[in-house]
């Protein structure tokens, strides 16, 4: 299946400074948003307790939400669960060494309040496992960005991998400052998304890289300039077509997954949109600006034979 009968003739690296331009607006927005008002983190970052709870009838969020508060609770993000009349009910820690006690109090407000509600499940995370887990994850990207850079490096050149380098944390900090600005709850599915992103524009951003690769090898003439864009285009088809493939599947599970999937669902249909912008104006668009050229691609021959007899 292909999205073009035939190849574009699409000058993608013409606009590339207005690409970077724009790219750059936003990246310092997303870190400023960051600086000033940072995460909405989550309790698998923050510590807390949460009560999942069982109903004859589904009540409303904001009864469950009243009652939360006149037990002594106030300012508990409440959110249906699942198909049947469950409810989440999720508390950050006021202070830290919070008891599983609040979880029971919680449970019997409720119970007391709803005729036939049952607690059904809950769990407390201690504030030192959420600041465990914000230092893992803050790794494991540092990891992945290290390794990226390092793999690039050794199959194409120092370039390419800057490139790539450049538009994985680019993808990242829109991703991130996305959730930063709209308070969405920054959990550890939302950190597994973000880790899936940068391996799906990994994958993008080397597709096309193996086809500049081929281009540079096949062709005898043609700037570099040119001979990128014309693997972007050759590339084109597939990129899109993959990004609307997987994006089917994002969405179904925005509609369908429920809350509990909701962050993980938002991060990777704002990260595979991202991520296709960068495979196409941003990766190349950094090696072109710092000099790459076809011999920087050819293969290397043998000292002796390039020394001739």
């Amino acid at each position: 299946m292909e999205f073009f009968h035939r190849v574009p003739h699409i000058n993608f690296l013409s606009v590339r400074r207005i690409a970077l331009v724009a790219s750059t607006l936003v990246f310092v927005a997303a870190l400023g948003s960051l600086a000033i008002q940072g995460l909405n983190l989550g309790l698998d970052f923050t510590g807390g307790v949460v009560v999942q709870m069982g109903f004859p009838t589904m009540p409303t969020l904001s009864q469950v939400r009243s009652v939360v508060t006149k037990a002594g609770y106030p300012g508990a993000h409440i959110s249906p669960f699942g198909h049947h009349p469950e409810v989440l009910i999720r508390l950050k820690p006021k202070n830290p060494g919070l008891a599983s006690l609040d979880a029971t109090t919680i449970a019997r407000a409720v119970a007391a309040h709803f005729p036939g509600a049952r607690l059904v499940d809950k769990e407390v995370i201690g504030p030192q496992v959420g600041h465990a887990l914000r230092e893992k994850g803050l790794t494991a990207m540092l990891a992945t960005l290290i390794l990226i850079f390092v793999y690039v490096m050794f199959r194409f050149e120092w370039r390419f991998a800057l490139g790539a380098i450049a538009a994985t944390v680019h993808d990242v900090i829109f991703v991130v400052g996305f959730f930063s600005f709209t308070r969405i709850d920054f959990n550890l599915n939302v950190l597994a998304a973000i880790l899936a992103i940068m391996g799906y524009s990994l994958n993008d951003t080397v597709v096309v890289f193996d086809r500049i690769r081929e281009d540079f090898r096949k062709f005898k003439k043609g700037s570099p300039l040119e001979l990128m864009n014309v693997a972007i285009n050759e590339t084109l088809s597939r990129t899109l077509m993959t990004s609307f493939m997987t994006l089917l599947v994002v969405i179904a599970l925005l509609v369908v997954g429920g809350p509990v999937l909701r962050g993980f669902s938002i991060a990777l249909f704002v990260g595979i949109l991202i991520g296709t912008y960068s495979s196409i104006f941003i990766a190349s668009a950094i090696a072109l600006m710092l000099g790459v050229d076809r011999s920087d691609l050819l293969p290397k021959r043998p000292a002796a034979l390039a020394e001739g007899p």
